[in-house]
């Protein structure tokens, strides 16, 4: 038996647990030996590697650079998924190279392109992909102009950072005044424009915003795979429309898809989202790494991450075409275990008060109430502190855990 194939993943998300999983059930039967790392000791990727460490805090993205191929040197790492810095790590793929680790990334030109959606926006319309109207925002005018202008056309405006991934900081402005309406069940992305425009008026640091329409369902993501001669070898679009979610090889989002992961170059995984303006499916996002959601089409009969490791070890996958697709389903939550850890050190600075970790009985405590009899519990093995040196050896991950963490996979 050959040796296993060494996999590193960086600081990621949690949906991560499930990319993994898929590594190890590969159809090859090959062993898979994963190894992560994160800033966040609770981290349920930390307890489905088998071996992990975390990750020193407050690195320059050139620092984390030499952490990333010193990580590799020391773990002789094959094939690594870099989340965390991924411009400024694929920016030096040679070095990597040197080391024998390829990086399951896009070239550095894909994903500055991508970075700022500004800049893709303008760079997909050049290669006739649509995309909805769009305005970059840095001052209160602009805002008002934006939003003006959208609104005129009949359209609710929206706003996110031009930099960043997921939903963060995507929100809906509306022309409703502030009251119980906002506070009442669940925060919403809903926000009175004129809280934003004092916000922005406030505001001590320089905002990047993309103001557009707030576009229609169904929502589509596209998982590509696209090996590093630029041909994409897989492309399946999973919908989402409300709770609702399915699959699709409709050519309304898999030949455009198709068309921008090759004319830029999104090597390896990428996910590429659109939405309906009007009658018209645009690009919304795209996303140079895995998405989250991404172990979800196994439900269509494809293991996308162990495809995407072969292309990255040079073998050659040929076209991966589901088998079927699968049926409509939701995404509820679920626990995963997270790593055993001690309690934090307790201060200890002369004339600082301190708790007990028991409540304090009182003078006169109240007649005792009848107590059922505890269940018997499995004890879980003793644990030792994570290791303040992002150097130190690594602990192993697999072992069993009390705490558990809840996922809902994007």
């Amino acid at each position: 038996m050959g040796s296993p194939v060494r996999v590193w993943l960086n600081r990621t998300y949690a949906e991560n647990v499930f990319f993994m999983d898929q590594l190890r059930h590969n159809p090859q039967h090959r062993a898979v030996e994963i190894h992560a790392t994160h800033g966040d000791a609770d981290s349920p990727v930390l307890a489905a590697a088998d071996t992990a460490e975390p990750e020193p805090e407050g690195l320059s993205p050139r620092a984390y650079v030499e952490y990333a191929l010193d990580m590799c040197a020391r773990r002789s790492v094959d094939v690594f998924v870099p989340v965390l810095h991924q411009d400024a790590i694929v920016a030096q793929r040679a070095e990597f190279a040197a080391l024998g680790t390829a990086l399951l990334a896009p070239p550095a030109e894909a994903v500055a392109v991508f970075h700022d959606k500004a800049v893709a926006y303008q760079a997909v319309e050049a290669v006739g992909i649509p995309v909805p109207p769009w305005y970059r925002v840095r001052t209160v005018e602009e805002l008002v102009v934006a939003v003006e202008e959208l609104e005129a056309g009949g359209h609710r405006a929206c706003f996110k950072p031009a930099a960043g991934a997921g939903g963060v900081g995507f929100r809906v402005i509306t022309r409703t005044p502030f009251s119980l309406l906002h506070l009442n069940g669940f925060p919403s992305p809903y926000v009175p424009l004129e809280l934003v425009v004092e916000a922005l008026r406030t505001a001590t640091e320089p905002v990047d915003w993309l103001v557009m329409p707030h576009l229609g369902q169904p929502e589509v993501s596209v998982d590509c795979l696209t090996g590093p001669d630029g041909r994409v070898r897989m492309a399946i679009g999973r919908t989402k429309n409300g709770r609702r979610r399915g699959f699709t090889l409709d050519e309304a989002w898999i030949e455009p898809a198709r068309l921008l992961a090759e004319a830029f170059g999104l090597h390896y995984l990428s996910n590429i989202q659109f939405r309906m303006f009007g009658d018209e499916p645009v690009l919304m996002d795209v996303n140079t790494r895995p998405a989250g959601g991404l172990h979800q089409i196994a439900q269509c009969g494809v293991n996308a991450p162990w495809a995407a490791v072969q292309l990255a070890l040079g073998e050659e996958t040929g076209e991966v075409v589901p088998p079927f697709l699968g049926p409509d389903y939701t995404v509820v939550a679920g626990p995963r275990p997270v790593r055993p850890v001690s309690l934090p050190a307790q201060r200890t600075e002369p004339g600082v008060p301190t708790l007990s970790a028991m409540p304090a009985q009182t003078a006169e405590p109240a007649s005792p109430q009848p107590v059922p009899s505890p269940q018997p519990v499995q004890s879980a093995p003793s644990a030792q502190p994570l290791p303040a040196d992002a150097t130190a050896a690594a602990v192993p991950a697999q072992s069993a855990a009390a705490a558990t963490a809840a996922i809902a996979p994007a």
